[in-house]
């Protein structure tokens, strides 16, 4: 079996309005690879968060083709997508999405509540991440409990209730002060290396980007590859 997670070729993505079309991006291509880390940075707007949606099957490109897993989801019903999304992906946000109703550990088990099973076992393996991402003594708290680093570290730990292969983050830090913005990259970079976990980051935070395996610059509707793991040089300066 592959250890490619994600495979993109092709991808095109526009709109139309009126009687012309926006292009976004053209023709572009990407890779990840089991335990891998990508950030993909450029100016606002550029189409960073559109190709993470279309990577994460939110959205649909308008030429191209993605594989999931092995998995051609041009040929999978929204059904389907969204069950291996669920199976395969998770995602952070820049804003934590959590529910305020309920305490960290339930907003942690909340997927696996949702998909059924064991309510104790949903709840031991909430409580196992959220011990990863170091907030098992605030497990009971609700989110107006915690601060914005707290909940931040919850929704990573969310994302990651259903081991999936892959997380998905847009701006992960970007609502978040310095030192608190460091202390989540940690904590990403930990959680990679314990769990060989693969991340797409998406963000305008070069320090954080700077710590993937492999940076991408998005440019003029151009995705182009401006670090990897065998040359740690670049020349980025966004």
């Amino acid at each position: 079996m592959s250890d490619l997670v994600i495979k993109a070729s092709g991808l095109s993505k526009h709109y139309d309005e009126a009687d012309r079309s926006l292009s976004i991006f053209e023709n572009l291509d990407f890779e990840l690879r089991q335990g891998e880390s990508v950030g993909i940075v450029g100016s606002s707007g550029a189409g960073k968060t559109t190709l993470l949606n279309i990577l994460g099957g939110l959205d649909v490109a308008s030429t191209g083709h993605i594989t999931l897993c092995n998995t051609d989801l041009a040929q999978c019903s929204d059904q389907v997508i969204t069950r291996l999304r669920n199976q395969y992906l998770g995602f952070v946000y820049q804003f934590h999405h959590l529910l305020a109703e309920f305490s960290a550990l339930e907003n942690v088990a909340m997927p696996l509540y949702i998909a059924g099973g064991s309510r104790r076992r949903a709840d031991e393996r909430a409580l196992d991440l959220l011990s990863k991402v170091g907030l098992e003594k605030r497990s009971d708290h609700k989110p107006s409990a915690l601060s914005g680093g707290e909940r931040q570290r919850v929704a990573i730990a969310r994302a990651l209730v259903n081991d999936p292969q892959c997380v998905m983050m847009d701006e992960p830090t970007g609502n978040l002060d310095e030192v608190t913005a460091r202390k989540i990259q940690d904590v990403m970079l930990e959680l990679t290396q314990q769990l060989n976990t693969s991340f797409v980051v998406v963000t305008h935070d070069l320090q954080l980007a700077h710590k993937m395996d492999r940076v991408m610059l998005m440019e003029e509707g151009v995705l182009k590859e401006v670090k990897s793991s065998n040359n740690t040089s670049s020349n980025l300066n966004l």
